[in-house]
């Protein structure tokens, strides 16, 4: 095996939960050449950081022909394909059409992983089916990032300024019903900025505009900075050393990968499928699975045992 492909589209939180599997071929085969094809913005956490040295973009209109029956395939695309002994593919293929167009342009070993996860055993579990096929074992279920000295670098400069302890907080997750009241993240955070020293920086993204918008009118304090736009390797190295309160997301997974002390508040969601297996990682399960009803009181309570274990008191 010198030269090896995994194939993985889906969201950030799909992505990390594969890197276990990943890191199974990269410890198996150390000298191998490992590319990912799949979203460049999510994989690149990968690229150059321990798991692959490439990472080729799964969006390109080229490869639209291979999940198209009897087609003519693109020539580059199938020697690309052909090149590899190993492709190691998470898509959504019911019909077979992408293994054929792969085995027609002279793939040489093709493996699949489930595009769908089931309520059965924990994602990460599933998800390394295909690599275990291979008689190659896994012990450790934890997903982890290995972010550059550059990653490290930007993100010092980007928390240049704000006193320790940095806490981060996530208040989104992309579905109203994953999400803690706001209220709630408001009483926390104002809990840690009249009782404790220190920083909040609050992440964001697309699909929590709303919620930040609504913090930014309310703490414009300078202990507070809000998290916007970085790339996914950057925003990893922000974590690494913070305590993170989020919900089940994306960067719930991301900052319990990159080693953040993490608090997971979790709803309608089974954490027994979907939450980080790290040790850093602790999850609350709101009653009856629904967060309206998770206490701040109990959020809170974890929250200053884990400042007051790393050594923080009021």
């Amino acid at each position: 095996m010198r030269r090896l492909l995994l194939i993985r589209g889906g969201a950030i939180g799909d992505f990390i939960l594969t890197l276990p599997a990943l890191k199974a071929l990269r410890d198996a085969y150390p000298n191998a050449h490992l590319e990912i094809l799949g979203y460049k913005h999510i994989a690149a956490l990968a690229e150059n950081r321990f798991y692959a040295q490439r990472v080729r973009s799964l969006e390109s209109a080229r490869l639209s022909r291979f999940f198209a029956k009897d087609t003519n395939l693109p020539p580059e695309l199938a020697k690309y394909f052909a090149a590899f002994d190993l492709v190691m593919s998470y898509l959504y293929d019911p019909d077979s059409i992408f293994e054929d167009n792969l085995r027609r342009s002279g793939a040489r070993k093709i493996m699949w992983g489930p595009a769908k996860i089931a309520n059965s055993s924990h994602a990460a579990l599933q998800l390394a089916q295909p690599v275990e096929e291979l008689g190659l074992p896994i012990s450790d279920f934890a997903p982890r990032l290995y972010p550059s000295s550059e990653d490290r670098h930007r993100a010092l400069e980007f928390v240049a300024g704000l006193a320790a302890p940095i806490v981060a907080f996530h208040p989104g997750s992309g579905s109203d019903e994953k999400n803690w009241p706001l209220q709630s993240w408001i009483d926390l955070g104002n809990h840690f900025l009249k009782d404790f020293a220190g920083s909040l920086a609050i992440v964001s993204g697309e699909a929590d505009e709303h919620q930040t918008r609504q913090l930014e009118s309310i703490w414009q304090n300078p202990r507070v900075r809000f998290v916007k736009n970085l790339s996914l390797p950057d925003l990893a190295a922000v974590l690494e050393k913070m305590i993170f309160v989020g919900h089940d997301s994306g960067i719930s997974h991301l900052a319990a990968a990159a080693g953040a002390n993490c608090i997971l508040l979790f709803g309608p969601t089974d954490p027994a499928v979907w939450a980080p297996l790290n040790d850093n990682a602790r999850v609350i399960h709101a009653p009856h699975r629904d967060l309206k009803r998770l206490d701040v009181d109990l959020v809170r309570t974890a929250f200053d045992h884990e400042l007051m274990r790393i050594g923080i008191n009021t």
